[in-house]
């Protein structure tokens, strides 16, 4: 177990290179289910949840090979349809598998993810609509079993918008019998990424990136052929607040601007300077940023994976904010750590008010979750004092080497044992 040593106080300045998307990879390399033979995506980024995904596909038969970003995946030694508590457990993603499995092999045994920190997560409407697909569905010793000759299209309403039920049943429709139309879809942009890739293997998609998506089935998929995974906005956004908690200026490279309206829009409230760069968008800090009042939403909405980030940047802001969480009733988990911080917040429900202090002083603090840990990396950065970041295991679930770009851009930050 690592924890990193902070010590904060100093503007960031330099390049920051964005890694490819998370939530775009994992749902991309669960895709090659679909086809036989060998799928390579590239712009994979180096992270404990990528292992665990290439550790679930191995355990299903698959040969899976990490190189430097290139992910190589041969599905045709397939010979398992079943992902595992063990690792399901560990990253809620795992679920991925179950739409992709059901379309090609009409058999799957997924264990149920449950509930994790930040709230519980069903995978309801994922069966709900593998049911009205033709699919038989059996709970059993928390795994959910299904079977079916071959899924047929049906029109699929979501009462909430599902990334990963979207994901899932778009990658069911695309081997069933006829069309399926996916109503009040997720229309996050890894949602579009994954329905390009798809296209991109041969499948009839329309409407990805919008609230109706319909798939026509085709009989058979090609393997994905070096496909490129988008940016990751989160990781965008994550230096943006860093640039603005520490004063800092930097040039974020390779990301996608269109991705990031609302959460630029935001830090642009908060008093941030946004200027085009050849090689993406420079971020100019001031002096003190301004109280600015934040509702998270589905896309394209402020972020959830967003909120704990702005709530470090608001702690020490010029004036008071409220921040309202919208998507998930336990999300607040690192106002505690953030405290610890000296940061000034209260909570009631689902709505915290950050009172902006004049400073922040270093702490030990411990992550809760993934977005929890990047907010209190934020917090120390800019933090008198040092600081110590207890579990960064969950850091490393979504931040490609995050220490390490830190330190290119100026900042003491050292990586030991705990």
């Amino acid at each position: 177990m690592h924890k990193l040593i902070i010590k904060g106080g100093k503007p960031l300045r330099g390049e920051v290179g964005i890694s490819g998307a998370k939530n775009a990879a994992l749902p991309i390399m669960a895709a090659s289910v679909l086809a036989l033979g060998k799928n390579t995506i590239k712009r994979i980024p180096e992270l404990s949840d990528v292992k665990t995904m290439g550790r679930l596909l191995s355990s299903m038969g698959i040969k899976f090979a990490y190189d430097n970003g290139d992910v190589t995946i041969n599905s045709s030694t397939i010979n398992n349809f079943e992902a595992p508590y063990e690792l399901v457990k560990t990253m809620r993603a795992s679920v991925l598998v179950l739409g992709p499995l059901m379309a090609r092999f009409g058999r799957a045994k997924v264990s149920l993810p449950g509930g994790c920190a930040i709230g519980t997560r069903p995978i309801n409407l994922h069966l709900m609509g593998l049911k009205k697909m033709g699919a038989d569905i059996e709970l059993k010793t928390g795994y959910v079993i299904a079977k079916a000759t071959r899924l047929r299209g049906a029109s699929i309403y979501f009462d909430i918008p599902t990334v990963t039920g979207t994901e899932n049943l778009m990658m069911a429709g695309t081997l069933a019998k006829g069309t399926t139309t996916l109503k009040n879809a997720a229309m996050e942009p890894e949602v579009t990424d994954l329905a390009n890739c798809l296209i991109s293997m041969g499948a009839k998609i329309k409407g990805a990136g919008e609230s109706i998506i319909e798939i026509e089935g085709v009989d058979e998929l090609n393997p994905i052929n070096n496909y490129e995974i988008i940016p990751d906005r989160i990781e965008a956004g994550t230096f943006m607040a860093i640039a603005a908690i520490t004063g800092g200026d930097l040039i974020l490279k390779g990301c996608r601007t269109e991705h990031l309206d609302v959460i630029t829009l935001k830090l642009k409230d908060a008093g941030l300077v946004f200027e085009d760069a050849k090689s993406g968008i420079r971020v100019i800090g001031g002096e003190k940023p301004t109280a600015t009042n934040i509702k998270t939403m589905p896309y394209p909405g402020f972020p959830t994976d967003m909120q704990a980030q702005f709530m470090a940047l608001m702690a020490v802001a010029e004036g008071t904010s409220i921040i309202q969480e919208t998507i998930f009733e336990n999300r607040f988990m690192h106002v505690a750590e953030l405290r610890r911080l000296g940061a000034d917040i209260s909570i009631e429900g689902r709505t915290a008010t950050v009172k902006g202090r004049s400073g922040l002083m270093g702490a030990d603090v411990m992550t809760t979750d993934l977005r929890a840990s990047a907010s209190l990396v934020a917090a120390a950065l800019c933090a008198e004092g040092e600081s110590a970041i207890h579990n960064i295991y969950h850091l490393d679930r979504g931040y490609e080497k995050m220490d390490e770009k830190l330190r290119m851009i100026g900042a003491d930050v050292e990586r030991v044992n705990d």
